[in-house]
């Protein structure tokens, strides 16, 4: 910590120039601290452990509907299997720039945002203007409780998003063969699952290979530049003519909705592969064996 502070020390007197963030709120909630830091057009939500301090979301200011993160657009790939979701479940709310995407392109759609930590969700309407209205509510609950309870009322989706973070990786009980199950369990017919994971961590292997003993074959959908990669599972086989048409026509027909985000569905649909690059018999993450803290150190 200290040679970084040297560093950025270092630079501030070699070029006066030099933009640093300035944090324009500071909280400690239950679950952690949090930061909303501005750097010139940049906004973004952060959240701190005593490992490291993250990004959760970030906005550009002069332009908040242009999406800033990598995977933000990645997840639109999700689009390409169903293009018009009615019911819409994000599991991991941060600055609720998914959210107001999904509001933006389906506006009579119904839009459920699920959060763990209240003040993040304070944070999101107070410097992100993340939008409510009668389409879109937001519960205060762990994500597994929640789809759980969906499950147990026979609620279904037609997108659901797991976007959960606690600033070191995901949540180890929102990794497991069993959660899985009950995700299955309440996606539609046609029902596309989008889950924003990493393509770099050690848990690759058990993650992927927890997936497909769920759902069976799947999509990666990545950048080989950065680290996180998209899931994309259905409750019926994805790898067929007629799904890979469905992709081409549906990337025809949201080539100019998308756009005003920054995506390229053209490009997306071409990062939609099927890769089965690991040991099959790799262990799967189930309740009773989910090491995830000690499995995704390097």
């Amino acid at each position: 910590m200290r040679k970084i502070t040297h560093l950025f020390l270092l630079l501030s007197l070699l070029s006066p120039f030099v933009v640093t963030a300035k944090t324009i709120h500071s909280e400690r909630s239950l679950y952690r601290n949090i930061t909303v830091d501005d750097d010139g057009d940049l906004r973004c939500l952060k959240f701190h452990t005593k490992q490291q301090k993250s990004q959760q979301s970030c906005i550009y200011k002069s332009d908040p509907n242009r999406l800033v993160f990598s995977y933000t657009k990645l997840l639109m790939s999700s689009l390409l299997l169903n293009s018009s979701p009615k019911n819409i479940l994000i599991i991991g709310l941060g600055g609720g720039t998914l959210s107001n995407t999904f509001h933006q392109l389906f506006p009579e759609s119904n839009i459920t945002n699920v959060e763990l930590d209240a003040a993040v969700s304070k944070v999101a309407r107070e410097y992100f203007s993340y939008f409510e209205n009668q389409h879109i509510k937001t519960v205060t609950q762990d994500g597994r409780i929640f789809i759980k309870r969906a499950a147990l009322k026979k609620q279904q989706y037609d997108l659901i998003i797991l976007d959960a973070f606690n600033g070191d990786y995901i949540p180890e009980h929102l990794m497991t063969q069993e959660f899985l199950r009950e995700v299955k369990q309440i996606l539609s017919k046609d029902g596309v699952l989008a889950a924003n994971t990493f393509s770099t961590s050690n848990l690759y292997q058990h993650e992927s290979a927890t997936y497909q003993a769920v759902f069976g074959d799947f999509y990666n959908v990545r950048n080989d530049n950065v680290s996180n990669r998209i899931i994309l599972a259905q409750t019926t086989p994805i790898n067929t003519n007629q799904v890979k048409l469905k992709i081409i026509s549906n990337s025809r027909q949201l080539k100019l909705k998308l756009q005003k985000y920054g995506v390229d569905s053209q490009k997306l649909s071409q990062k939609m592969k099927i890769d089965n690059d690991w040991e099959q018999k790799t262990r799967l993450l189930t309740d009773q064996y989910s090491p995830v803290n000690l499995l995704n150190v390097r």
